[in-house]
């Protein structure tokens, strides 16, 4: 089989004939290497004929600006081409036709994972595994002896959690990171309620009225209907999925889910769980994603915080990303997620060391919709630390370099953290950021919203009260503030401890109110005993 080649080429036409140079234009080269000005290098190889024998046009692409950007790409093709065994052109035809229907609707070639399973399950690689919601719905539809109320109930669940969260993703390429964001838009929605109930606004009250929340019992439901619809995928297609993702995501069973700090005893447990984890994974299925096993171990609580000491660990490594202003604020001020990708520019005046929290980009299904805060505590002026201050002048000296590096490119849309290209962030690459950071500081696991949980307890330890917590996170009420968003650090309670103890310890007498007891006169029977008598240390008396 051909190994290919790559060569470069310019759209130059002979000034006689018209006809095309290629090749052969004087201006590609200059002097002895070529001209980086000039034309675009380009790749080809040759495919394995069609199933009827007929030849198949070659593998050609250009468009390269520099040569290892051909030779890259070049390489990918030769090993999608080397997944077939030497012994089996059925193989091999079936992924050239792989290769050929890719280029022909996307311009890029197949994944070589993808294809790989494919070929491993027995499937032909051409065709793709089709999106979650497209199986979610042909799933739905082949349940025919199902009870109309149970039809409802799946109907329902694919219908305003599974398909708008994870509808666009294709089935093989799902992820427990995915699933999770199902949930955290759920909790989201519950927080949204709970804090319209608790407001003064008959309006906000009225809009929630009749709307319940989504309980762990339902979200079990949700994941199970999910993990139904995967499972029979799997069953029909063996090979194409390594494991039921939707069974590694890890949901609470009980009501909502208390605080806890990650302890040393905590952490190591967690640890010991998580090698062993993730040894056994490697073991059943060679390749894959530690961050997915990180995030699916069972936590003491749904609801972690870091300590002081692991939440500086975790800004430590922050700094070296490019959006460390951003994960600044959301560990220290408690921004919510949303709020964090909505600020503005304008709103944030490093003068008076003040930032307004007046838009939020939140996620309807997978789409990114931007508007004001959820409450009207959500709207509010948060006061900024010298740090963050120094943090956000950094990054935006980093981001008008950005700017002038994108040129017309650059999308000037007025946020404060944004792409590359200055579009806004989108919450879900936000997480995945998030969680991509924490795993390689080799901290324990918590989710982005747990940021908000670490933020009110830092500042109780630090010796504000609950009036501050709830203005800082914007939140409508000192109840939920006090009993959803603070916990314990263990510096704490055990400060607690010693300030009761100290109140009940006797005070300590001075040495001339002690008492000496007087000496005890020898019995008869001491008297009677034979022998040296001992003194205190168990000498000899004299």
């Amino acid at each position: 089989m051909s190994t290919g080649t790559t060569y470069k080429q310019c759209s130059c036409r002979d000034a006689a004939t018209s006809r095309p140079l290629g090749r052969a234009c004087p201006k590609l080269r200059r002097g002895n290497g070529w001209n980086p000005d000039h034309g675009s290098w380009y790749y080809q190889l040759e495919l394995p004929p069609r199933g009827d024998g007929t030849r198949r046009p070659p593998l050609r692409k250009g468009g390269f600006t520099v040569k290892t950007g051909a030779e890259a790409e070049l390489d990918l093709a030769r090993e999608l081409m080397a997944i077939a065994a030497p012994d089996d052109p059925q193989t091999a035809i079936q992924i050239a036709d792989a290769i050929t229907a890719s280029m022909r609707t996307t311009r890029r070639l197949p994944d070589p994972g993808r294809v790989r399973k494919a070929v491993g399950g027995g499937h032909h690689p051409a065709v793709k595994p089709p999106a979650t919601g497209e199986w979610l719905e042909e799933w739905l539809a082949a349940k025919k002896k199902l009870r109309a109320g149970t039809v409802r109930s799946y109907d329902g669940h694919i219908r305003l959690y599974l398909r708008p969260h994870l509808g666009h993703i294709p089935i093989d390429r799902l992820r427990v990171t995915d699933i999770a964001s199902v949930f955290d838009h759920i909790e989201e929605l519950n927080d949204a309620i709970t804090e319209a109930r608790a407001s003064r606004s008959p309006a906000r009250r009225a809009a929630v009225k009749g709307r319940r929340l989504v309980g762990p019992a339902t979200c079990q439901r949700i994941r199970a209907t999910l993990r139904s619809a995967v499972s029979t995928y799997m069953k029909q297609h063996p090979g194409v999925l390594p494991a039921n993702v939707a069974s590694l995501a890890e949901l609470p069973s009980g009501g909502r889910p208390k605080g806890l700090v990650w302890t040393g005893e905590r952490v190591r447990a967690w640890q010991k769980d998580f090698d062993a984890r993730l040894a056994s994974a490697r073991k059943a299925a060679g390749r894959v994603s530690p961050v997915d096993i990180w995030i699916s171990v069972p936590r003491p609580s749904a609801v972690m915080v870091w300590t002081p000491a692991q939440t500086m660990v975790f800004l430590d490594h922050a700094r070296r990303h490019r959006l460390h202003a951003l994960w600044r604020l959301y560990t220290t001020r408690g921004l919510r997620r949303g709020e964090g990708c909505g600020l503005r520019r304008p709103d944030t005046d490093l003068d008076t060391a003040l930032t307004t929290i007046r838009w939020q980009i939140t996620q309807l299904g997978w789409d990114p919709v931007q508007g004001a805060p959820k409450s009207d505590a959500g709207e509010r002026t948060v006061a900024l630390d010298a740090d963050t201050i120094a943090d956000v002048a950094c990054w935006r000296q980093e981001q008008d370099q950005e700017r002038e590096a994108a040129g017309d490119a650059w999308a000037d849309s007025g946020f404060e953290f944004t792409d590359e290209l200055g579009n806004p962030l989108h919450p879900a690459t936000v997480t995945d950021v998030f969680h991509m950071i924490a795993y390689l500081a080799g901290l324990p696991p918590i989710r982005l919203h747990d940021l908000r949980h670490g933020a009110a307890t830092l500042l109780l330890a630090a010796g504000h009260d609950m009036k501050v917590v709830q203005e800082t996170l914007g939140l409508s009420s000192i109840t939920i503030a006090a009993d959803t968003y603070t916990s314990v650090l263990p510096q704490l309670a055990r400060r607690s401890a010693e300030d009761v103890a100290a109140l009940i310890r006797p005070a300590p007498t001075s040495p001339k109110q002690r008492r000496t007891p007087a000496p005890r006169s020898p019995s008869t029977a001491d008297r009677a005993k034979p022998g040296p008598q001992r003194g205190p240390a168990g000498r000899r008396a004299s």
